[in-house]
């Protein structure tokens, strides 16, 4: 069954920000692959730090990772066989509900466009999984999201030790989190086959960079909000602006009054 399925979250149309960065535009290779042979090529000076294509792309990498986990959690959560199963679904929904809001607040502050829409490869995840019924469903659900995460967990220890700018490395700590939950509970299934999972993690299949590349928005159009569940247990961390109580403070981030 295809993504549309499941709702992705409530669409809204964020207010405009005044900002002193030039606009990064969105490149044909944004997000899953590589922008250029330089990643640690500054492409602009903020007031958090410099930031660098793969802080962008980083950011990037977690919006579409909740734009195809968050619906698939609500999946695991209805066709899932076991408690199990469907406690990893609830663990995916309030995770990425969580590492959103700070990634949508991220991307504002440093004018990064975020797209609307996973990758191909990863709505394919998503057809592939929903497809399937029973242990089946099962197995799939837990296998594909564990070796997901394996891979982007990796990812994640890299910009956290290599980024310069405050607001990513807040992003990373978050991302670091959650990724290492939604990795505990897809183990605690039963359903991982470890072999397989580290094998595809270690020798990804060579696919075309469009199918690894989630498409850009298109102008005008509402941001997908991918919206917490009413027994949220987990928070987005605190940022500079950011007066809700609720959020966790961030390393180095000290929240300031909103203006206005």
């Amino acid at each position: 069954m295809p993504l549309s399925r499941n709702a992705m979250g409530t669409l809204f149309v964020g207010g405009a920000l005044t900002l002193t960065l030039g606009a990064l535009a969105y490149p044909s290779m944004l997000g899953l692959s590589t922008v250029s042979s330089a990643q640690d090529r500054v492409i602009a000076q903020t007031q958090w730090g410099p930031l660098t294509e793969q802080d962008r792309d980083f950011v990037v990498k977690v919006r579409a990772a909740g734009l195809w986990e968050y619906p698939l959690g609500k999946i695991g959560m209805e066709k899932g066989t076991t408690k199990e199963v469907k406690t990893a679904g609830e663990h995916l929904v309030d995770g990425h509900a969580a590492l959103d809001t700070t990634c949508r607040k991220i991307a504002q502050m440093l004018n990064i466009t975020l797209p609307n829409v996973a990758s191909p490869q990863q709505v394919g995840f998503v057809n592939q999984i929903d497809s399937s019924s029973g242990q089946q469903f099962d197995t799939n659900f837990a296998n594909i999201l564990r070796t997901t995460h394996g891979s982007i967990f990796n990812t994640v220890a890299k910009i956290r030790s290599t980024t310069k700018n405050t607001l990513v490395r807040a992003l990373a700590d978050q991302a670091n989190d959650t990724v290492l939950d939604h990795i505990t509970v897809m183990e605690k299934t039963g359903f991982v086959n470890f072999d397989q999972a580290l094998f595809q993690q270690t020798t990804p299949p060579k696919l075309p960079s469009d199918n690894l590349t989630p498409p850009a928005p298109q102008p005008g159009e509402p941001q997908v909000v991918l919206t917490p569940p009413a027994n949220a247990t987990s928070s987005p961390v605190a940022l500079p602006g950011d007066s809700s109580s609720s959020a966790t403070p961030a390393p180095g981030v000290s929240p300031t009054p909103a203006v206005g």
